[in-house]
């Protein structure tokens, strides 16, 4: 009974610090109470001709995934949205930021084969979005207000829990 307990013990103070560390990463990015989504509008990694802007996602409940290239935790968890995409109604785009140059997201992207539009994001936006730290991601409702957010590794389950709310 004494193992149980402590197991049961430590599993909660395991959450509490989880909650905390987490609450406490998060605690400078856009708030999640149905905010707008700031404006942004910025060319394709495979045709910078193409531009997407935010009202073109208006009608979908969007994530809108910030990922640098060189981002070890970014490879692990983008694959996690691109499996949370199929048979969903989630939309996604990501949004490159910190990059060399444009080969590097094209490797990146080549490299975790994602079949979702990646943006090519400049200073502005990492400003407007708030984003210190990769991966970073936003729910976005149909009416482009922010639903959800995130810092850090994300499964395939908590992109699927957060896009559904």
């Amino acid at each position: 009974m004494k193992k149980v307990t402590s197991l049961l013990l430590n599993i909660i103070m395991l959450a509490v610090v989880f909650f905390v560390v987490t609450t406490y990463q998060q605690r400078n990015l856009l708030s999640s109470d149905s905010s707008p989504a700031p404006y942004f509008n910025l060319p394709l990694l495979n045709d910078s001709e193409q531009r997407i802007d935010i009202a073109m996602l208006k009608g979908n409940t969007t994530v809108v995934y910030f990922f640098a290239p060189w981002c070890t935790i970014c490879r692990y968890s983008m694959p996690n949205l691109e499996a949370a995409l199929v048979d969903s109604n989630i939309n996604a785009i990501g949004i490159a930021l910190d990059y060399k140059n444009e080969q590097a997201v094209a490797q990146f992207v080549s490299e975790l084969k994602l079949t979702m539009p990646i943006l090519l994001g400049d200073k502005n936006t990492q400003s407007n979005y708030k984003i210190s730290a990769f991966p970073t991601y936003y729910v976005i409702d149909q009416q482009l207000r922010i639903t959800a957010r995130s810092m850090g590794y994300s499964s395939q389950l908590g992109i699927t829990i957060r896009a559904q709310n």
